[in-house]
């Protein structure tokens, strides 16, 4: 039997808690902290383990740092450390199995701790057979930090092993220089983009997000972890000693700047990493507690900056700040909430002592073993021996995967060990893929030999020719009839010119449109309905010299004018074998082949002027298919009435317009449909595809060919995807440099292949700036201005346009992203996002809308992105290709929102109470804050006031007015009126409850 060893209760006076300390206790009073704070290592014995001597060391290292049996008590609202009520044995002994420690040990590490009752370290030895134990040792953060676990070992060894240790001198305090840091803070270059960055968070936005592969959605604070562990290489790690000499900075430096350069190079014009710094003074040096403070480090690389310059610029600029590294940043910046991480990333580094010996058992140590709990979107953990350089990347599941963060692993390492072998080498230049990540995405190789639509046609005429081709109106055509039209127009068309199209929908535009490429012609869209001007404009403009052909088969099918940034359309050249390869691919993609062509019936309702209209058209005529011509496409019932009537088995349509049908009724299960032109919201395309036989999503700009990527959508998709490419065709995710992004990363879609356009017509300059040349391979790219991301899976996001984003007070915002949100709320069929006087955003829906959509959109998007306005309407103005037609949107009503106050520093506003509530929470105030030169709607942070002044306020309100408000309450309302309006329901309620004023 082992020996009772529950130790005697220690003594020893309250203390308030340090800077540090109270950061960490007022998080864990906000609540969902889980074990974040959690600090756990372990101790596994391989032999004849004096069990009763362990313990004895145990409670003489707890004797010798008694924070360990420590508690927290609150002293008139001000936290202090004071022995704990009870403390079990030391350690508690455990036998387990086998294969079952893992298991024991995750359940401990995870174990609350009751932080009021402590203690706040807990001791467990896992028995796992007569000569294997491990020592688990879990304190939590307010008594501990990485340089105390050296140290506990230490203790731990030498008291186990019967060595005496030196009495520690007293504890001195360091005055804080916070006046000091302020200044430094608020004007030194390196940080002050990130102290404007926690001003933003003072007037309501949030931090910045960071660019991670695989990164998406909200970061919560705290998370289920998992971690990727691993050592650097040997010879990496004699690398870096040998650069860290070679640049005049230390280990640590230059790791920081490697992860800054691997955050710049992922898209992050600003990073930033939140680094635990020691905060340790000399009489500290072998004292347990949490002598750190975190300090978020940002900097500002440039592309052409060398690895050489950058790092030795982040070193002059830490050497600057180290001075003040212990004041908490909440005493530099007014109004900043507590928070487990105060950028996304953050870094821990230490350099741990060997590993002590414990005198007759072999012993191995777990530095850092994972509290299975992530705080933020990735944290760091490097800790340095004697022979190796262990990395723990931890990271929360709800927001990144495995794989993803696997990923970082190796960019960093691609990264570091170009960095220390080439350390001039531009930033933007550092390597970060493997050849798999620099591949372009291709779809299938096919050969579709020397074909052009008339050939195609022609030979489809030849072998159906009494079969129906097109249906419009009560006119119908065989493919024979067809053919004949076509023949008898052809002759009259030039080759090489371009035909103007200007009928409405009819047999007679069909005709037109291959009887143009039929002749060797190219046809040109003029949508009789667009206004006049621009018809004229359209009409004069193509007639620029252009490349057209002599009837080769390399020469143009179309020339068709989309809108341009400026205002002025421009026109598009596409090929016949562009036009051919996405007819013949699109043919493979939809299986649509020899026994089933002839069954498919095609709805042509797309204005020619709408490229997508080309397939509507062309692709049922070159494979046996038949053609219905829809005359007036603006009634869904119509359009309905069509489908049903004709047997309709493919139907392509904007998600704006599917919308339409659907809320017309459409339910066709033998339809097969094709969303494109917009992003598809995900309960837009679950609805569809609820009422659908199949359903792709399709992705193309006009500049190559129509459609280039494709995607079918699955029955209840969770997501929405544009999938891969067709046939003959790559795409490229590229930055600003044409340098590939890593898998998982936002980007630019490039498209190259058989599908690109000649260029603009008559606009060579235009031409050159859009369809660019890749620098590996040397082939021609198309710049989309679309952000996409590649998935791990070889599917492409889409993301939103390059050129939609728009930034308000600092911050980066797609409205793309609002939409979609908007979009996945159930009561939300149509929804755009627009901003007006620069920096508030405008939110147009259905009428139909819930009046619940802030909230709907808060659980999502930071408070940032909420619309200021919700503007309903019956439907949203289309542009004739069925797209939203932004300029058309009506204006917004005038913001509501209280305009900024430039005299509430004013002495002369000071206003006396006007009721007893009012006069109380004013009273708690000027008890606080030691003065009363503040008025109602002064904020407290700009008093001066911090997350322990909050607590003391807070504390006054429980006592005085037996009100207990969760103490976010106090953050969202830090002026004196926000709070007593805050307080009031909850005094009325009480009152009356008491029957009087309380």
């Amino acid at each position: 039997m082992m020996p009772d060893h529950t130790p005697d209760p220690i003594s020893f006076e309250p203390t308030p808690l340090s800077s540090a300390q109270n950061g960490i206790w007022f998080n864990e009073q906000l609540g969902g902290m889980g074990a974040v704070y959690h600090m756990p290592f372990s101790i596994s014995f391989d032999g004849d383990l004096d069990a009763a001597a362990l313990a004895d060391a145990c409670r003489a290292v707890a004797e010798r740092h008694p924070v360990l049996l420590s508690a927290v008590a609150e002293r008139d609202g001000t936290p202090h450390l004071v022995p704990a009520r009870d403390v079990p044995p030391m350690p508690v002994i455990v036998d387990v199995g086998e294969d079952e420690p893992a298991t024991a040990l995750d359940r401990e590490i995870l174990r609350p701790f009751d932080l009021r009752r402590g203690p706040l370290g807990r001791w467990t030895l896992f028995r796992l057979g007569p000569r294997r134990h491990v020592l688990l040792v879990v304190v939590h953060h307010l008594a501990f930090d990485g340089q105390s676990t050296d140290i506990y070992l230490r203790d731990l060894a030498a008291l186990y092993s019967g060595r005496a240790l030196p009495a520690l001198p007293p504890e001195e305090d360091d005055p804080l220089p916070v006046a000091e840091a302020r200044e430094f803070w608020a004007r030194h270059e390196f940080m002050k983009h990130e102290f404007m960055k926690h001003e933003f968070m003072n007037h309501g936005a949030e931090p910045p997000d960071v660019l991670l592969p695989g990164l998406s959605g909200p970061v919560p604070q705290v998370d289920e972890g998992g971690s990727v562990e691993f050592s650097l290489p040997s010879e990496l790690r004699k690398r870096i000693a040998v650069a860290a000499e070679d640049l005049e900075v230390s280990r640590f430096e230059l790791l920081l700047g490697s992860l800054h350069a691997l955050l710049f190079r992922y898209g992050n014009a600003g990073p930033v990493i939140a680094v635990d710094l020691g905060t340790r003074n000399a009489s500290a040096r072998d004292r347990i507690g949490a002598h750190v403070n975190e300090v978020p480090i940002g900097t500002r690389p440039a592309a052409e900056t060398s690895f050489r310059s950058f790092v030795r610029e982040l070193r002059r600029d830490l050497r600057a700040m180290y001075p003040y590294r212990a004041v908490p940043l909440a005493r530099v910046v007014s109004g900043l909430r507590p928070a487990v991480g105060l950028a996304p990333v953050t870094l821990t580094y230490r350099r741990r002592e060997p590993a002590p010996e414990f005198a007759g058992v072999p012993a191995s140590v777990g530095w850092v073993v994972f509290n299975r709990t992530a705080r933020n979107a990735l944290r760091i953990h490097l800790v340095e021996g004697p022979d190796n350089l262990g990395v723990i990347l931890q990271y929360g599941t709800s927001s990144l995967d495995r794989e993803s963060v696997e990923r970082v692993r190796g960019h960093w390492l691609t990264l570091l060990e170009a960095a220390t072998a080439h350390p001039d080498t531009p930033l933007a230049e550092l390597p970060l893929l493997d050849e798999a990540e620099q591949r372009p995405l291709r779809g299938k190789a096919a050969d579709y030999g020397d074909a052009t639509v008339a050939a195609l046609f022609a030979a489809q005429a030849a072998a159906t020719p009494g079969a129906e081709a097109l249906v419009c109106g009560a006119e119908r055509l065989t493919y024979r009839e067809l053919a004949a039209a076509v023949t008898e127009t052809a002759g009259g068309i030039t080759p090489g010119t371009l035909v103007p199209i200007r009928s409405r929908r009819s047999v007679e535009m069909v005709v037109t449109m291959l009887a143009a490429l039929a002749a060797g012609a190219a046809y040109l869209p003029i949508d009789p309905e667009h206004p006049a001007d621009r018809r004229a404009f359209i009409l004069e403009d193509a007639q620029r010299p252009g490349q057209d052909s002599q009837g080769d088969r390399d020469g143009l099918a179309y020339v068709i004018y989309t809108s341009g940034s400026t205002g002025r359309p421009k026109g598009v050249e596409v090929t016949g074998p562009a036009l051919v390869n996405l007819l013949l691919a699109m043919r493979d993609e939809l299986g649509i082949g020899a026994r089933t062509a002839a069954g498919t019936t095609w709805l042509a309702h797309t204005s020619l002027s709408f490229d997508i209209a080309n397939l509507e058209i062309l692709l049922p005529l070159v494979t046996g298919g038949r053609v219905v011509v829809a005359e007036d496409v603006r009634d869904p019932q119509e359009l309905l009435r069509l489908i049903r009537a004709h047997s309709v088995n493919h139907v392509q349509a904007t998600p704006s317009g599917w919308r339409m049908l659907l809320d017309a009724g459409f339910d066709e299960p033998a339809v097969h449909a094709l969303s494109g032109g917009e992003a598809l919201p995900p309960p837009l395309a679950r609805e569809l595809r609820a009422r659908t036989g199949r359903l792709w999503n399709v992705y193309g700009p006009t500049e190559t060919t129509i459609w280039s990527m494709i995607w079918e959508v699955p029955e209840e998709p969770a997501h929405v995807s544009i999938g891969r490419p067709i046939a003959n065709t790559e795409i490229r995710v590229l930055d600003e440099r044409l340098q590939p992004v890593p898998v998982g990363l936002p980007g630019e879609l490039h498209i190259g292949g058989d599908g690109l356009a000649r260029g603009y017509r008559g606009r060579p300059e235009l031409t050159a700036e859009r369809f660019v040349r890749d620098p590996e391979s040397g082939a021609r790219l198309y710049k989309t201005g679309d952000r996409v991301r590649r998935l791990p899976d070889g599917t492409v996001e889409f993301l939103g346009r390059m050129d939609d984003q728009v930034k308000i007070r600092g911050h980066r915002i797609e409205p793309g992203e609002i939409e979609a949100r908007l979009m996945a709320h159930p009561r939300v069929s149509q929804a755009a996002v627009t901003v007006v006087d620069g920096d508030r955003l405008v939110a147009y829906v259905s009428p139909e809308a819930a009046p619940d959509l802030r909230e709907h959109l808060a659980k999502w998007l930071p408070p940032i992105m909420i619309p200021a306005a919700f503007v309903a309407l019956d439907r949203l103005p289309l542009t004739p290709n069925g797209k939203l037609d932004r300029g058309a949107l009506p204006e917004p009503p005038p913001s509501s929102g209280r305009p900024y106050r430039e005299d509430r520093y004013r002495e002369d506003k000071k206003e006396s109470p006007a009721d007893g509530l009012t006069e109380q929470v004013t009273a708690i105030w000027r008890e606080v804050l030691k003065h009363d030169g503040f008025g109602p709607d002064d904020s407290l942070f700009d008093l001066g006031g911090h997350s322990l002044t909050i607590t003391q306020i807070a504390s006054r309100v429980r006592r005085r007015l037996k009100i207990h408000l969760p103490l976010h309450v106090y953050y969202d309302n830090p002026t004196l009126a926000g709070l007593v309006e805050a307080i009031r329901p909850a005094h009325e309620d009480r009152a009356g409850r008491e029957g009087g004023d309380t």
